[in-house]
């Protein structure tokens, strides 16, 4: 029989779980006006960058300056009033020593002393609030982030107490992905975010090209009774912009990695009456079936917990009319059978292969679905 084969490796395999998650952003403010009056400026462009602080718009100053002036001039006023109080606090508090004034006189201009006093904090409390009223005649950005379309033109009057603003921030860098894992994971995933900041990819349509790296930033406090799944919350810098609010992406988390472990393609994994097994290669031209452990599968490689070493060779194909002791031909991918030397067989890059376990029907990295991790195969 011809057959291809390939030998078992040691290697370090990282374990993910899939879902898919919908990407948000950090922070979102729709910038509305605090005052009312005339756009008389809009300072920004759609679709731009800004930062903190940024003027977007300005409305028209002229009345709110008109009411600081008003402020500052009270202020004035009541200062020299203040003044010519304390002089005469000052002389009859002299005529009181002598026993050439009334001491009640001299109280009661103390008194209009304290009162003028007290005056001169209502006009600067009044100052301040003018100051603030006619700072907000310019519009500014309350955080960084993108600009979205503009809501208002200029010349339109605008009023603090309308809903709509003149423009939406959306904060793109850094970015939030919200996504729901089964129930079932939630307790290795506890246990893996208590020992440290766990890695969450966020992987394009294919399951495969990462698009960003982030962090697990939150694993919700309750279970969804309807849907029996956990929410969970990434962070993702996204100095590319290859992630954008509203979108739906593939996401996987690393919840650990195991230590060179034995690996096998998953094609090469079977299973039969007895349980999980496959056909090991000997002396180059017969096999025997070797009953294995598996303890983590996805579709590409599967993780051997027990029955099998390192570079022990295992065949991947052909398993029709195989049994113990059948007699093969072994391969190279070409499809020529092997003659003397031994012909190397294909190997997968074990860089960007990742063990996902089963969990109550998630997907694998290429959208199919997954066998169970107890090594489910074809029977022989």
């Amino acid at each position: 029989m011809p057959v291809l084969a390939e030998a078992a490796k040691r290697v370090d395999v990282p374990v993910y779980l899939d879902g898919l998650g919908t990407i948000r952003a950090l922070n979102t403010v729709t910038v509305r006006p605090q005052v009312d009056g005339q756009l008389t400026k809009v300072l920004f462009r759609e679709g731009q960058d800004v930062q903190r602080g940024y003027v977007l718009a300005e409305i028209d100053p002229r009345t709110y300056q008109a009411q600081l002036d008003q402020a500052t001039a009270k202020l004035a006023q009541d200062q020299a009033q203040l003044a010519n109080a304390k002089l005469d606090l000052d002389r009859y508090t002299r005529l009181v020593a002598t026993n050439a004034g009334s001491k009640q006189q001299a109280d009661t201009q103390r008194a209009l002393v304290a009162q003028f006093e007290a005056l001169l904090k209502v006009d600067q409390a009044a100052i301040d609030n003018a100051n603030i009223y006619l700072g907000y005649t310019k519009v500014t950005a309350p955080l960084d982030g993108r600009t979205g379309l503009r809501q208002i033109d200029e010349g339109n009057l605008v009023h603090a107490s309308e809903a709509q603003g003149i423009v939406v921030i959306t904060q793109l860098k850094p970015i939030s992905m919200y996504f729901n894992l089964p129930q079932q994971q939630l307790a290795q995933v506890n246990e893996a975010f208590a020992k440290g900041p766990l890695i969450v990819q966020a992987l394009a349509s294919d399951g495969r090209t990462v698009i960003d790296t982030g962090t697990l930033q939150v694993v919700d406090n309750q279970v969804d009774q309807t849907t029996g799944t956990v929410r969970m919350k990434a962070e993702f810098p996204n100095a590319e912009l290859k992630l954008w609010p509203g979108e739906f992406v593939n996401v996987r988390l690393l919840v650990e990695t195991l230590k060179q472990v034995v690996m096998v393609p998953t094609s090469a994994v079977q299973r039969g009456p007895k349980g999980t097994f496959v056909y090991l290669l000997k002396d180059e031209n017969s096999v025997s079936m070797r009953l294995v452990t598996i303890s983590q599968q996805d579709d590409l490689e599967a993780v051997i917990a027990s029955g099998l070493e390192d570079g022990e060779r295992v065949v991947t194909t052909g398993f029709t009319h195989l049994a113990d002791g059948t007699v093969v031909s072994l391969q190279t991918e070409a499809g020529s059978a092997q003659a003397g030397g031994e012909t190397k067989p294909p190997t997968i890059d074990h860089k960007d292969v990742g063990i996902v376990p089963d969990a109550g029907g998630s997907r694998g990295r290429d959208g199919r679905h997954r066998r169970g991790d107890n090594g489910a195969g074809s029977s022989p």
